[in-house]
């Protein structure tokens, strides 16, 4: 199996099983979806038979299996939407310091079949503030889903440490905005902003939306690693 194509069936389930796990509440359905985590993680490792990420799978295998019995695995499901969206983050913005090259820089170069240096002018100014824009959105999810994880009610931060918060939601708010909402504010960034783009530089190398990702798509796995490393 691909393994790019694994993780991206994980990538689409693991907010499904998360916020399915919220309502059921129990530690056996949170332990499900922190394995899908897991899976996301060490996919490609495990599908190439690295023997530090067998090794490593099975204690954490062993830990969800006992995490499944206590109080413990809800609690843990309350991070990854911060944690996640906040590395994202994390990664648009160290993008912007010297001497790399912005993320979405690279990738409009890439596309355009040049280097960054040889865009046009007023093309790399906008993919630097599209960068920072972006940077910008995912801290504020970020700092959203911790603040919410801190004050949902039963399961949030404040309540499991026996306060009763000043200011609540229900767990099911929570999870339906960390694992759900999170994905079509950027879903509605992303639409929103491609629609700005074409106003601005309607002469691009792609013909609709659709087209583009598509071209997105055909960057290749070598590419995508490297932006991020």
């Amino acid at each position: 199996m691909n393994a790019a194509a694994l993780r991206l069936g994980l990538a689409v389930a693991y907010p499904l099983l998360a916020h399915w796990a919220t309502h059921d509440g129990g530690g056996h359905a949170a332990a499900i979806a922190l394995a899908d985590l897991v899976l996301l993680v060490l996919a490609g490792p495990l599908l190439e038979r690295r023997p530090w990420a067998w090794t490593l799978a099975l204690p954490l295998a062993a830990s969800l299996v006992w995490l499944a019995g206590t109080p413990y695995a809800q609690l843990l499901l309350l991070a990854p939407p911060m944690l996640f969206v906040a590395l994202v983050a994390w990664l648009f913005g160290r993008s912007l310091w010297p001497p790399r090259e912005a993320l979405i820089t690279r990738i409009v170069a890439a596309m355009e079949r040049c280097t960054p240096q040889a865009l046009a002018p007023e093309l790399y100014r906008y993919s630097r503030r599209l960068t920072a824009a972006w940077a910008g959105l995912l801290v504020a999810l970020a700092l959203a889903n911790g603040v919410l994880a801190v004050i949902a009610v039963p399961g949030g931060v404040l309540a499991r440490l026996g306060h009763v918060p000043a200011v609540s939601i229900s767990q099911e708010q929570w999870s339906l905005f960390a694992n759900l909402f999170n994905y079509g504010i950027v879903g509605g960034f992303f639409i929103g902003e491609y629609v700005l783009r074409r106003r601005l530089f309607p002469h691009r190398p792609y013909r609709n939306l659709f087209d583009f990702l598509r071209q997105m798509a055909g960057l290749g796995p070598r590419f995508w690693r490297e932006l991020f490393e």
